[in-house]
């Protein structure tokens, strides 16, 4: 069966990458919602819009002038 999600859809393991998490810590963190992480949820797949992502690391630049 072929992957029909958009490209610019990412599972969790490729987040995990991107922000040097773990899997489990991306898991904890929609569980409890401690960050406001968006995802998207289809059956018992987990997905994330890159654009979502990304804002998610914007938000949490600190610092900077």
């Amino acid at each position: 069966m072929a992957n029909t999600f958009p490209k610019s859809l990412m599972t969790p393991e490729q987040v995990a990458d991107y922000l040097g998490v773990s899997v489990e810590t991306l898991n904890v963190w929609r569980c409890t919602k401690r960050y406001n992480l968006p995802f998207v949820k289809a059956g018992r797949l987990v997905r994330y819009r890159m654009q979502d992502v990304e804002a998610f690391v914007a938000s949490r630049l600190q610092g900077g002038a």
